[in-house]
């Protein structure tokens, strides 16, 4: 009989913020900590895991600054083990950007307290990228611990506990697979001699038929769970059981190495891990809970990787300030709101209200590093404006913010001064007054006409900041042009001036067709009167009609998993689509359309309800891509809106963005439940999805900013969600899912009523 190893480890999972507000959980997290911490100096336990997660100590540390040298003493011995993220994010939703940042800042924090974890732990995220091993070697993580997405009916292997988790660069990560139980399969064990005798049979069973090496992992900890308070009874008690065995206390590490020497023949896995359906809950139901805010998450990380940083490294390369602290503290804030609760949408109203203000200040200060940088580049001081106005001159500038050449159409808002706006008491000055916006062109530096195309004319407010004067806040005209600009390299920058009207613009741009479409002789595109788009390639002829149909279904899920209501479907418009074309060309060509949809349940009383819906189609000259604004305002309750795109590609696969690269996935047809959870057939992407096949190669890609939820059909259609309306966190009947997920909480901010924006193409 072979001599087994049980290792105990004790630990906790800390939802920083959850069903309950991060405050709420910090006043229970301060001391529970300073148990532990008083626990793990007298011996017991000898070791702790603390989650994964730096951000605990962090919280720890606000409230308790002196506890600070205990702690690091803690680490540095290895009692208390830390890290390697900062927070447990939800590993889809992120870009590959934001898990890089997530890990460093994780490491930056282990490391000044003494030391990492060293592992990859990850022990309640919804599913993992393929590229996680990779990313994982390249932090020094050669041993891991992860639960959901893997061991379901689908890629369910041999069985065992252990497999190599093999990136796509051929690097490999041994993987110890928490049972189905979790981290919190042991977390109920009695100290006391006789309980313990009733309980531990059913949990060694579970474990140790699964157990590929000698070494078995009994997790001591769950959700909010101060340290076990008898450790070193429980080891004793489980050695007396097990007198032909060892039982000990040991930290992650110690078991995963131990696991992982012996494992070296494990079984080898690759891809994503993002089915576990038949061995535990998947929860799929989070992709698209709370999608606004998800989408505000994708558009910050755009903000931060493709604007802030950029020019802030550009301004310091040449010279100017260096704002990496700043862009560090501002990553900090944004990876706080990617826990995986959080960015997820499972949580209470008021932690998703938390995440929103956060999100506010990562706006603001993304914002003010590019300007601030942008300000060096182009040789800007707003004292210098405010003090010698003379000398200063209208000018705009453009950045190709990424490092390939590139060239095309660009719409810009120009501003023309009309009128003071004074601030204050008054004080005697006359308010200065403009003549708002001449008839103009834009010129390159060597002179050469921009061509250019006028397409809409505003009066707003402007505020410009100074750092030694008061604001200066005017009238002003706003003039939105479109203008083409030439090739632009990789990061480079070009200014234009203002001069004369242009020469005639180009004759071969954007066009209306009949039927009130647009062409570029590239595509033809047009808004039928249900509302859905047809699009026709020119150079081919191939065709797609029915595009971007709005279909609202009946959801009577909770915010992690959707559970479909029966002959609650509605499509297409339920009033007269209004459509109009707004700009004809020739540089940009637009086209919108307004209705409405009957949706779901009414806000308030019986009956259903409702939501309006506004497309501005755009077209610009010598592209052909079809860009797409969707304004919604919803007014239902308990349902769930997609874009339906009737592509027909029967048997086909669509190609889907990842964090770091792309994934093939197949269509899914009819799903049986499996463990007390229906499989989905939705899936996660991140930039783009497409779909290609059938008689002439005919395909089509759909673009987004960011991540979003797609589900391609057994008959070929693709389906992009723009929304899930629920009002509870977790519901335990069902049919979907019986059982809760979480705690019983009212989410009616989950319902996403009111305005939204959705942008594709």
């Amino acid at each position: 009989m072979t001599r087994l190893t049980f290792h105990l480890i004790p630990h906790t999972h800390w939802d920083r913020e959850w069903y309950l507000p991060h405050g709420a959980l910090l006043a229970r997290f301060v001391p529970a900590m300073d148990e532990l911490v008083e626990r793990l100096e007298s011996g017991d336990p000898p070791t702790f895991l603390l989650d994964g997660q730096t951000v605990l100590i962090e919280d720890y540390l606000r409230v308790r600054p002196e506890q600070e040298d205990r702690l690091a003493a803690l680490v540095g011995a290895g009692r208390l083990q830390v890290g390697p993220w900062y927070v447990l994010a939800d590993e889809q939703i992120p870009s590959g950007e934001a898990l890089i940042r997530n890990l460093q800042l994780g490491a930056r924090d282990a490391d000044r307290l003494g030391g990492g974890l060293g592992a990859l732990y990850s022990p309640d995220a919804f599913g993992h990228p393929p590229a996680l091993p990779t990313l994982a070697r390249e932090f020094g993580l050669r041993v891991g611990a992860l639960w959901r997405g893997y061991g379901g009916s689908v890629d369910a292997g041999p069985g065992l506990d252990l497999f190599r988790w093999r990136g796509p660069d051929g690097g490999e990560v041994t993987v110890y697979h928490l049972p189905p139980e979790g981290y919190e399969v042991g977390a109920a064990l009695p100290a006391e001699a006789g309980a313990l005798r009733r309980a531990w049979p059913s949990v060694r069973e579970r474990l140790v038929r699964r157990a590929a090496t000698s070494h078995v992992g009994l997790f001591v900890g769950a959700d909010h769970h101060r340290v076990h308070a008898s450790l070193a009874a429980l080891q004793e008690g489980l050695q007396r059981l097990e007198p032909g065995h060892v039982v000990r206390i040991s930290s992650l590490t110690e078991f995963l190495g131990a696991a992982a020497e012996e494992g070296r023949s494990a079984p080898i896995v690759t891809g994503e891990l993002r089915w576990s359906y038949g061995y535990t809950w998947t929860l799929q139901g989070v992709h698209a809970t709370r999608a606004s805010q998800k989408r505000e998450n994708s558009d910050l990380e755009l903000l931060l990787e493709r604007v802030g940083e950029p020019l802030a490294a550009l301004a310091w390369a040449h010279g100017g300030s260096d704002r990496r602290p700043l862009l560090r503290h501002t990553w900090r804030t944004l990876v706080r709101n990617q826990f995986h609760d959080t960015l997820g949408g499972c949580c209470s109203d008021e932690v998703a209200g938390a995440a929103e203000q956060r999100a506010v200040e990562v706006r603001a200060m993304g914002r003010e590093i590019a300007r601030g940088a942008w300000d060096e580049l182009t040789g800007h001081d707003p004292d210098l404006a405010r003090d010698r106005p003379e000398t200063t001159a209208a000018r705009l500038w453009l950045w190709n913010a990424v490092p390939r050449p590139r060239r095309g159409v660009v719409v810009a808002d120009l501003t023309f001064f009309v009128a003071d706006v004074p601030v204050g008491p008054p004080a005697g000055r006359p308010a200065r007054r403009g003549p708002g916006a001449p008839p103009f062109g834009l010129r390159a530096a060597d002179g050469t006409a921009v061509p250019l195309q006028v397409l809409h004319r505003s009066r707003a407010g402007e505020r410009v900041d100074a750092t030694r004067h008061y604001p200066d806040y005017d009238e002003v005209e706003v003039v939105r042009v479109a203008l083409e600009v030439p090739r632009l390299d990789g990061f480079g920058m070009t200014e234009l001036r203002l001069g004369p009207p242009s020469a005639s613009p180009p004759a071969d741009g954007v066009a209306p067709i009949r039927g009130g479409g647009l062409s570029n002789g590239l595509v033809e595109v047009g808004v039928a009167r249900d509302g859905t788009l047809t699009l026709r390639e020119a150079e081919t002829g191939g065709a797609f009609r029915g595009l971007l149909a709005l279909e609202s279904e009946a959801d009577l899920g909770d915010t992690y998993t959707f559970s479909p209501g029966v002959g609650r479907r509605a499509r297409g418009a339920a009033s007269q689509v209004v459509r109009r074309v707004t700009a004809s060309g020739p540089l940009v060509g637009a086209v919108e359309a307004d209705w409405s949809l009957i949706a779901g349940d009414a806000v308030q009383g019986e009956g259903p309800g409702s939501v309006s819906a506004g497309l501005r189609v755009i077209l610009h000259r010598g592209s052909p891509i079809v860009r797409c604004v969707l304004a919604l305002d919803n007014q239902a309750r308990n349902h769930r809106l997609r874009l339906r795109f009737p592509l027909g590609l029967h048997g086909s696969a669509a190609v889907a963005g990842t964090a770091f690269g792309r994934v093939t996935r197949p269509p899914l047809g009819p799903l049986e439940p499996a463990l007390h959870e229906t499989p989905v057939a939705a899936a996660p992407a991140h930039r783009f999805v497409a779909v290609a096949g059938g008689a002439g190669a005919r395909g089509l890609a759909v673009l987004a900013p960011g991540f979003f939820e797609y589900e391609l059909t057994a008959s070929g259609d693709l389906l992009v969600t723009v929304l899930r309306a629920v009002g509870a966190l977790s519901l335990g009947d069902l049919p979907t899912r019986p059982g809760h997920a979480g705690w019983p909480t009212p989410t009616p901010g989950a319902q996403s009523l009111g305005a939204d924006r959705v942008l594709l193409a």
